[in-house]
């Protein structure tokens, strides 16, 4: 598979905007996003652009140099734009013209486009909101919620903390279960993980992973929020600031103090 990291500007992308599952406000910071894992030389955005739905588009379109793919609605109530999108990214797929693809959706039925580009070992990010079904996201190198673009990071959560409890769903995941497992693939013999390892298990387990999503700019500052369960450290590696971390031992409560605990709880 090509590997494609954060910042490496020489990889071409090909950015596909599902029109009718996405935001036209959020326009420069998906490409901003997606231009941190390779330039967005290819950018397309698939709709009917003969329905009101589409206007808040149009005036951004050029700006930011985004070709609209006209598609019609061949029947009322079905959504055609997938099917015209998936088709060119096949046809770009097989060209050879790009280093790897940007699919903008919340759409559960780009799962299986998204897989097949990676099965070609070609990289695929996906951008959508968080209400976007897991196998769409799991079939991602990595996939980014709109949610985490805005500019107030910490009050976006609570909004969505707010609306979890309206709802009777659950609150913003825990983060501490996916850390350690990170944590545990990326540790040496001495106990000690590479940041940069760690970032990479962390988008292996969950390509949704983002520190934004906890109220987090980076990595570190989330792990450092955790200082009863991480060690930090921090090397000068060839004039390079290279960050590790350490999981702390629990500590652990004597046996007879234990068993002490349990007779009172019992009487």
């Amino acid at each position: 598979m090509k590997n494609i990291s954060k910042n490496n500007k020489s990889d071409k992308m090909a950015m596909l905007i599902d029109g009718d599952n996405a935001q036209p406000s959020l326009v420069a910071k998906l490409l901003a996003e997606a231009g941190k894992y390779g330039a967005p030389t290819i950018r397309r955005i698939y709709g009917d652009w003969t329905t009101p739905q589409m206007n808040g588009w149009k005036d951004c379109l050029n700006n930011h140099a985004i070709q609209p793919i006209q598609q019609f609605r061949y029947t009322v109530g079905k959504n055609a734009t997938d099917s015209a999108l998936i088709i060119d990214a096949m046809d770009l797929l097989h060209s050879g013209l790009v280093d790897g693809f940007c699919i903008v959706s919340s759409d559960s039925d780009y799962t299986r486009l998204a897989t097949r580009i990676r099965e070609e070992g070609i990289f695929v990010m996906g951008i959508g909101q968080r209400k976007t079904p897991k196998p769409f996201v799991n079939a991602c190198n990595v996939f980014i919620f709109t949610e985490n673009l805005v500019d107030n990071i910490e009050e976006k959560v609570e909004q969505a903390e707010k609306a979890s409890d309206s709802a009777g769903n659950q609150q913003r995941p825990n983060p501490v279960p996916l850390l350690k497992e990170a944590f545990e693939m990326s540790s040496d013999e001495d106990g000690w993980a590479h940041l940069g390892m760690m970032g990479t298990n962390l988008r292996q387990l969950d390509p949704s992973f983002d520190p934004r999503t906890f109220g987090y700019g980076q990595l570190l500052q989330l792990i450092d929020a955790y200082k009863d369960i991480f060690t930090i450290r921090k090397e000068d590696d060839k004039g390079r600031s290279a960050v590790y971390v350490k999981r702390k031992e629990s500590p652990r409560r004597p046996a007879r103090k234990k068993a002490a605990e349990s007779a009172a709880e019992k009487k």
